[in-house]
């Protein structure tokens, strides 16, 4: 069998830079040893102490917010959460908000030397509420974008679960790329086959696998479908009210239009967590990926806003 040699994960950028019409940050990976011994693993982009970190959703990491970033021109942390990206993952496989944000509480301890700009989208907005009600001296302000703890996203689209309950690993990435075009994801070829890239791995017998731990947990639950196996759905957390009541930050909730939040979803969150604020944006549940633009600029208020 030959050696693949991989490319690097920053290679994409240069690219994505000059179609925005940007300069490339400099970008480095960080890596954080538990006291478990896990290990937690995070981008920081740009130079100087980082203001702004970003927790991304359930089946996703740190590279989703790439774009975003580019267009904030600003030092910036982006963690890949545990199960995800080159994190570990959890042994008991609870990725719940609450179980996740004691990692991201050291790495902001680690990591960062202010009180952070924390932006969380779907399972990274319940852990970012999380880390906010038990640490609020490591969070100025919190943004929350298309998720509330009254939402059960544990299911997703059907075509989702198709995709994640396929095969966990293949022979070639261009088979991913082929198997999520065929069920609708990806705009572009190119698009497709980066985030297939940066969301996958070879394995030491050379083939591809998921980073993630959401998938292999899928198609574990699909064959053993009474073995009790904690799934995708344990991203849901109970406490997630009480946790952005906790909250001493200001929060602000983006609702994707076409994305998880509904209205009536929304007027239940400002009902329940009064003074904060809510904005609707054109985009689908990753918003990150699909109006970067908008969010970007959503991001940046933040900083001109008293701390």
């Amino acid at each position: 069998m030959g050696v693949t040699t991989e490319i690097s994960e920053f290679h994409y950028l240069p690219l994505q830079a000059e179609a925005l019409g940007v300069s490339v940050p400099a970008v480095e990976r960080l890596t954080l040893t538990l006291p478990d011994g896990r290990e937690l693993s995070a981008l920081r982009y740009g130079t100087g102490a980082p203001a702004v970190t970003l927790l991304h959703g359930a089946g996703l990491n740190a590279h989703t917010w790439d774009t975003t970033v580019l267009l904030l021109k600003e030092p910036v942390l982006a963690i890949d959460l545990a199960g995800h990206g080159d994190s570990s993952w959890r042994d008991d496989a609870d990725y719940s908000g609450r179980a996740l944000a004691p990692d991201i509480a050291l790495a902001l301890q680690e990591w960062t030397t202010q009180p952070q700009i924390l932006v969380g989208q779907s399972l990274g907005g319940l852990t970012a509420a999380a880390v906010a009600s038990t640490h609020p001296e490591l969070v100025r302000e919190l943004v929350i974008v298309d998720i509330t703890p009254g939402i059960d996203t544990s299911g997703g689209p059907s075509a989702l679960r198709a995709f994640y309950e396929g095969p966990t690993d293949f022979a070639t990435r261009d088979e991913l790329v082929d198997r999520a075009m065929s069920l609708g994801f990806g705009s572009t070829r190119p698009e497709t086959a980066r985030g297939v890239f940066l969301n996958t791995r070879v394995r030491p017998d050379g083939r591809i696998e998921w980073k993630h731990h959401f998938a292999h947990l899928a198609a574990r639950a699909l064959a053993m479908p009474s073995s009790g196996d904690a799934g995708p759905g344990a991203v849901l957390d109970a406490g997630g009210w009480d946790d952005l009541a906790a909250a001493a930050a200001p929060i602000t909730l983006v609702r994707a239009a076409r994305g998880f939040v509904t209205e009536p979803d929304a007027e239940d969150f400002r009902r329940r967590v009064p003074g904060s604020h809510i904005v609707a944006i054109d985009a689908t549940h990753n918003v990150q990926e699909t109006a970067p633009t908008e969010l970007a600029e959503l991001i940046r208020a933040a900083f001109v806003s008293p701390a």
